[in-house]
């Protein structure tokens, strides 16, 4: 049943990562006109935004950036008459509506990037709390917890593969601790569960890291169903139903209480689970625009980046982009992406 499932999940995942806006683009060139103070006009900036939440929740959220962005603009030398926020209709639109130039600013993730990079530059990467341990070696995120969050911004995350307190995953996590290399008989002898395969962390880049490692993907375990939920995997983990679940570093501290006063565990998850493996890193949100769109220059891109930066820092531009989760933006390139190209490409293999 869960091969059945994923074998449709795959074929639509690359879709399921997207997020989307549509719009008109103003037909002002960023080097026309100037007004009185010397700012180049912009008649209209149009912004796309994730339908990943209730269409009216996000329009009301986001009200406030358009005074916002045309404030900051000014700064950085653009008097904007007025910016139109809309909200997709699908996962898909921003990107097309980025490609083919009738949207000028796509608030978007690595995957839509990636797929509609030919009509599409990113500008910034949305940053989110870091944590104490940032490595690839399962064995160092065994030996320096409990992780805990810090107050440093940080523009990836990683996904972690994590054992528990069943015999097979203790066995497993000995080894690792052990400085030994799992085989895939090791990982082939033990229970998964996974989450929806349009899941970053609980499935796509965990299937990367296999393929990358082991030249297999998630589909050749032998053994492994999928959850509904984090919560669900962390339960079944605790309970001993299975031996290993994959989710975002380090979902272990949204369970600390959780392990011990609703699953029923004596010791602490730090105690009872330890890592063995680790993704690459898996990047934040992007803030994308596009290559085609009438406004959109070298000078604009470089505005709009510095703009959005500074509204990041701001009490109400905080609150804003909190909508999504994101607590700031730092400047990306498209090399960051790569790895989330690759993981497109694996899944679009599997899916054939």
């Amino acid at each position: 049943m869960f091969k059945k499932v994923l074998k449709v999940g795959l074929a639509s995942a690359a879709a399921m990562l997207l997020l989307a806006g549509c719009g008109n683009s103003s037909s002002n060139d960023s080097k026309g006109e100037k007004d009185a103070d010397g700012n180049i006009k912009l008649e209209k900036l149009t912004i796309g935004f994730v339908p990943s939440r209730d269409a009216d929740e996000i329009v009301t959220a986001t009200e406030p950036l358009k005074n916002l962005l045309k404030d900051q603009m000014k700064k950085e030398g653009y008097n904007i008459e007025n910016v139109d926020i809309s909200v997709g209709t699908s996962y898909e639109a921003v990107g097309e509506s980025l490609s083919s130039g009738t949207l000028d600013v796509g608030f978007i993730p690595g995957g839509t990037y990636v797929l509609y990079e030919d009509g599409t530059d990113v500008l910034l990467t949305a940053t989110r709390k870091g944590l104490s341990i940032d490595s690839d070696d399962a064995k160092v995120w065994n030996d320096e917890k409990p992780t805990k969050n810090t107050d440093e911004q940080v523009a990836y995350y990683r996904a972690l593969i994590i054992a528990g307190p069943s015999a097979k995953g203790q066995a497993l996590a000995k080894k690792v601790n052990a400085g030994e290399k799992l085989t895939w008989n090791d990982l082939n002898s033990a229970s998964w569960a996974m989450a929806n395969s349009s899941s970053s962390a609980g499935y796509i880049y965990p299937t990367l890291w296999m393929n990358k490692n082991y030249d297999k993907t998630l589909l050749d375990l032998k053994d492994a169903v999928q959850s509904d939920s984090y919560a669900s995997s962390f339960a079944r983990l605790a309970a001993g139903q299975i031996d290993v679940v994959m989710a975002y570093a380090d979902a272990r501290l949204d369970y600390v209480d959780t392990w011990t006063k609703e699953f029923g565990r004596k010791n602490d998850i730090w105690s009872e689970t330890n890592v063995i493996g680790v993704t690459d890193p898996i990047y934040n949100d992007t803030i994308s625009v596009s290559k085609n769109a009438p406004n959109m220059d070298a000078k604009l891109k470089k505005a709009l980046s510095k703009a959005f930066i500074e509204i990041g820092k701001t009490d109400e531009g905080k609150k804003v982009i909190s909508i999504y989760n994101h607590e700031g933006y730092k400047e990306a390139k498209a090399s960051d992406y790569e790895d989330e190209k690759k993981a497109q490409e694996l899944i679009k293999k599997i899916s054939e």
